[in-house]
């Protein structure tokens, strides 16, 4: 389930977040990342995704 959340997370970041967390603190950060640029975003998601077990 991993694979699909960093494949999601790649195309829309803030996705692969939420499915991930919900709507919690991360998920609205990530939003205002992927805003200010698109890679942060991403790099934002994986890590959350990699780091949320």
């Amino acid at each position: 389930m991993d694979i699909l959340r960093i494949i999601l997370s790649v195309i829309l970041p803030p996705l692969g977040v939420f499915l991930q967390v919900g709507l919690r603190g991360e998920f609205w950060l990530n939003i205002l990342l992927t805003l200010l640029g698109y890679i942060p975003g991403i790099i934002h998601a994986v890590w959350v995704i990699a780091r949320e077990e």
